[in-house]
C-alpha cells in the first residue's frame, strides 16, 4: 500500500473520481498543422502522458476562434472538421483511467502581430511594457461579438465532449481574454460586461454556465488563474477571491492556481493558495515549481492544495507520477544554462518554452526527451519549428 497523500484518489464536486493527486498542467505543444488542426502526434504525446500515471492531464491551450491565435502551431477547435483526430487524441489521452481535459482559450489583444493584424479586446487599450512592439493595438469588441465568443467557448467544449475528452479548463490567466475582461486596467466597457466586478466577471460566468448547460452536470469544468496576474490597479487579490467564490458557488469542479514557484516563492504563493482553499469547498490545484516529493506532500498536508500541478518536469519525465508512486523518482533539474547561469521557466520563459516544445515533439514522434544544456540550442529548435516567429514574444510579460 502506498501511504503518500499524492497517491490518494480525489472526488470532484460533479462526482468524477480522480485516481490520484497528480495534475499535468497545460503546456503549449504548438504541433498543429498550418491550418491549426491537430495531428496524430497529439495522440502519441498524450498516450505517453496517460501511461505516465497522472490523474488529470490538461492539454495545451486550444483556441476557440481561428481569427484569434496566441502562438504558432496552436490547435483551433471551432467545428467538427478535426473530430476524427480529436477522437484519437481523446482515446489515447484517457487510457490508464486518466482524465483528459481540453484547455479553452482566446488570446484577446495578446495575439502577436504576425498572427493578428488587429486583435480584439474588451476595450481598445494597447499592450504596454517591454513586449508591446510585438502586438498590434486592439479594437473593442462589440456587445454582439462578446456573445459570439462566449458561444464559441461553449461550442468548443461540446466538440471536446463529443470527441471523448472528459472535461475542459477555461484559461483565465496570463493576460488572455478572460483575464482581460476581469481586469479594470484592460476593461473600460460600459455595458453588462464592464464596470463593476460583477459585470467584469460576467464573460467568464456566461462561458461557464453555457458549457454546464450544454455539456451536463457530469462533465468536468475547471478554471485556471494565476497569482502573478494580481495587481492593485487591474485585478486585485480581493477581486480574485470574489471570482473564485462566485465560480465555486456556481458549481465549478476544480480551480488551478499557477504562476509561481512553490519551493522558492517571492509572492507568498502557498499562503494565497491556502487562503483560497479555506474559503471555498472546491478542489484547488497548485501549479509551479514542484520538484521534490517532500514539497508535494507538504502542500497537500498543509491544505494549500488538493492536487499538485506539474508542467515542465513532465516533458522531461513523462512517467514522473509512476516513478514517485513506485519509489523510483529522482528529480531532474531543467538543464538549460546561458553564460553559466541556470535558467528556469519562471525567469526565462522563452528559452524554457522552446525547450519544452521541442521535447513534446519528440514524445509525439515516439522518441525520448533529449537532455542538453545550451539555451541557444533550444532557441534554434524553436526557429526550426516556427521560423523566425519562434523568437517573437507570445505574451505581454
Amino acid at each position: 500500500m502506498n501511504y503518500l497523500q499524492i497517491a490518494k484518489p480525489l472526488t470532484l464536486p460533479n462526482g468524477q473520481r480522480i485516481k490520484n493527486r497528480f495534475f499535468k498542467s497545460a503546456m503549449s505543444e504548438t504541433m498543429a498543422t498550418d491550418a491549426h488542426q491537430p495531428t496524430e502526434a497529439y495522440a502519441k504525446l498524450y498516450q505517453t502522458w496517460a501511461a505516465g500515471g497522472a490523474g488529470i492531464v490538461v492539454t495545451g491551450n486550444v483556441m476557440v476562434d481561428h481569427r484569434a491565435i496566441a502562438e504558432p502551431g496552436n490547435v483551433v477547435v471551432e467545428d467538427e472538421q478535426s473530430l476524427p483526430i480529436l477522437k484519437q487524441w481523446a482515446e489515447a489521452g484517457t487510457a490508464n483511467h486518466t482524465q483528459l481535459w481540453m484547455q479553452l482559450n482566446h488570446p484577446g489583444k495578446q495575439s502577436p502581430k504576425y498572427l493578428s493584424s488587429q486583435p480584439v479586446a474588451p476595450s481598445a487599450i494597447p499592450i504596454y511594457g517591454p513586449n508591446a512592439k510585438a502586438f498590434n493595438p486592439p479594437r473593442e469588441l462589440t456587445n454582439a461579438e462578446v456573445h459570439e465568443i462566449i458561444a464559441k467557448y461553449v461550442r468548443t467544449a461540446e466538440i471536446a465532449q463529443n470527441a471523448g475528452f472528459t472535461g475542459v479548463q477555461i484559461h483565465g490567466a496570463y493576460g488572455y481574454l478572460v483575464n482581460q475582461f476581469l481586469s479594470r486596467t484592460d476593461n473600460h466597457r460600459n455595458d453588462e460586461f464592464g464596470g463593476s466586478l460583477e459585470n467584469r466577471m460576467r464573460f467568464l460566468v456566461d462561458i461557464y454556465e453555457g458549457i454546464r448547460e450544454s455539456c451536463g452536470a457530469q462533465f468536468s469544468i475547471s478554471l485556471k488563474m494565476s497569482a502573478l496576474d494580481l495587481n492593485v490597479d487591474g485585478f486585485t487579490e480581493h477581486d480574485s477571491i470574489a471570482v473564485i467564490q462566485k465560480m465555486a458557488a456556481l458549481g465549478i469542479d476544480l480551480i488551478e492556481i499557477s504562476g509561481d514557484d512553490y519551493e522558492n516563492s517571492a509572492v507568498g504563493f502557498s499562503g494565497y493558495a491556502h487562503m483560497m482553499h479555506q474559503l471555498v469547498n472546491v478542489p484547488i490545484v497548485l501549479s509551479g515549481g514542484f520538484r521534490n516529493i517532500s514539497t508535494m506532500e507538504e502542500a497537500l498536508g498543509k491544505h494549500d492544495a488538493d492536487m499538485i500541478g506539474i508542467c515542465t518536469p513532465m516533458v522531461l519525465q513523462p512517467d514522473l507520477p509512476n516513478a514517485i508512486l513506485s519509489g523510483n523518482y529522482k528529480p531532474i533539474k531543467l538543464p538549460l544554462t546561458l553564460g553559466g547561469q541556470r535558467l528556469d521557466d519562471k525567469y526565462s520563459p522563452t528559452f524554457v518554452t522552446a525547450y519544452c516544445e521541442q521535447q513534446a515533439r519528440r514524445l509525439g514522434n515516439g522518441q525520448r526527451p533529449q537532455l542538453y544544456t545550451s539555451a541557444w540550442r533550444a532557441l534554434a529548435a524553436s526557429v526550426k519549428m516556427h521560423g523566425p516567429n519562434g523568437l517573437a514574444p507570445r505574451r505581454a510579460q
